[in-house]
């Protein structure tokens, strides 16, 4: 009779889970092709973009020399500036999904060269800033949120002071008081090693990251404080739960949706915000490049950089997006009309 019981139970408890997976499996299909048609759409602006900006390449492959007719042919042709525009970006999108990112004009070898010695510094950078912001972001947030009266208030005028501060402001002030008065980090240079790396980037990466972390601070507090007033926190409560398992269990977790949003966002655009904080702590990564390239109509590099942001920029917000039906099932549960 008990086995009779169970196999009636059994489709009543596992088929939410059938239906969710099919409207789970649309969503993600959804987004991965907006994902792509994004991404095409984004090198279509980002190729022909270049044939807005005033000079020629070929002449300033010339350093400023006037060039006899033929060298100027010769140089054209040999970085493909003789063909028509529409093949010029079929051959340079070709050639990137196939790891060719064409040739830099300043130099004189493959882009793709050129970028892998410099994107592991940039992603060093970003991903010790990520780290920065969530965790001082969620334990800010939290703190204020849980602590009503002088210390939310506090947590708020403080969070709202660093909002304000620009990433080279506070790059300068963390020099000034933490490389040079107290002498406990370096303020230049990227270092060697991991512990040594992690010790050179950890200003850099408070300087980029500052604003970002009272940003979700932010974000975290108000959306705690709307869950601390749910009806489902105060049975919880109720039941005599402990007070740290009601806010990780009940507070936190439904909280999370645009925490994980904001957070996702901002550290994509960390990539964007990195050329200024590479500039002032004399790191070599992508941004530096990107500055350089454009001052010296270096095309491809520039593209190529660009393209590589906006990837990662879309490939978060996919990933993030995917994500929140998974934490929360109130999302999972009608994925299917997002």
């Amino acid at each position: 009779m008990s086995a009779q019981a169970t196999a009636v139970q059994e489709p009543r408890t596992t088929a939410p889970a059938r239906k969710a997976r099919p409207r789970y499996l649309r969503f993600a299909l959804g987004k991965v092709f907006s994902l792509l048609v994004t991404l095409f759409i984004a090198s279509l602006a980002v190729f022909f973009s270049r044939f807005l900006v005033p000079g020629d390449p070929a002449r300033f492959l010339l350093r400023g020399r006037s060039p006899k007719p033929e060298a100027l042919a010769e140089i054209t042709h040999q970085f493909g500036l003789d063909k028509p525009a529409w093949e010029q970006y079929l051959n340079w999108l070709g050639g990137i999904l196939h790891g060719d990112w064409g040739r830099s004009l300043t130099y004189r070898q493959d882009v793709s060269d050129v970028l892998l010695n410099r994107l592991p510094t940039t992603l060093q950078l970003v991903a010790l800033a990520a780290v920065f912001i969530t965790l001082l972001g969620l334990l800010a947030g939290i703190i204020a949120s849980l602590n009503k009266g002088f210390g939310d208030r506090f947590i708020l005028v403080t969070l709202t002071a660093a909002g304000a501060v620009p990433p080279f402001v506070a790059a300068i002030a963390l020099v000034a008081l933490f490389a040079v008065q107290l002498g406990w980090f370096p303020s230049f240079g990227s270092g060697d090693g991991f512990l040594d790396r992690v010790w050179h980037l950890t200003l850099p990466a408070l300087a980029l990251g500052i604003t970002y972390i009272a940003f979700v601070a932010r974000v975290t507090r108000s959306s705690m404080n709307e869950q601390l007033v749910r009806e489902h926190v105060e049975v919880a409560t109720s039941r005599g739960l402990t007070r740290s398992s009601v806010v990780f269990r009940h507070v936190l977790r439904n909280a999370l949706g645009p925490i994980l949003t904001v957070s996702g966002v901002m550290i994509a655009g960390l990539l964007v915000s990195s050329a200024i904080i590479e500039q002032t702590f004399g790191l070599t990564g992508i941004g530096q490049l990107l500055v350089q390239s454009i001052d010296r109509l270096d095309f491809g590099v520039v593209q190529a950089i660009v393209m590589v942001v906006v990837t990662a920029f879309v490939v978060v917000n996919t990933v993030v997006d995917l994500l929140q039906p998974l934490i929360d099932p109130r999302i999972a549960a009608g994925t299917e009309t997002r």
